[in-house]
């Protein structure tokens, strides 16, 4: 699919770019640090993650987006078994939420 080539593209410059957070304890502690502008979790992450993350993002008013899988999500930051992204920089926040949205910018 396109749009998740795209995602997974800008995914890559972002770890390049040291501008990720992945993993759920890195996530939740840049969370925490108010250091993440947008939450990535894969659709087949556990459903209790989903729920968990939900919230704090909801708490916390970050976007988070359930989209790809945990297989593309590890290949387009270079690791493995990695679930849940956390994006830091707002650029590529924006640019990510627009093409999820169909090009929509947002805010």
């Amino acid at each position: 699919m396109l749009i998740n080539s795209k995602i997974c593209g800008l995914l890559g410059l972002a770890r390049r770019a040291g501008k990720l957070s992945f993993g759920t304890e890195a996530c939740k502690q840049d969370i925490e640090k108010n250091k993440i502008k947008l939450i990535i979790i894969a659709k087949d992450s556990a459903e209790r993650t989903k729920m968990n993350f939900k919230n704090i993002c909801k708490e916390k008013n970050i976007p988070i987006f359930e989209i790809l899988n945990i297989e593309e999500i590890s290949n387009s930051i270079g690791q493995n078994n990695k679930a849940i992204i956390g994006i830091k920089d707002i650029n590529f926040s924006n640019e990510i939420i627009k093409i999820i949205n169909g090009g929509e910018a947002i805010g």
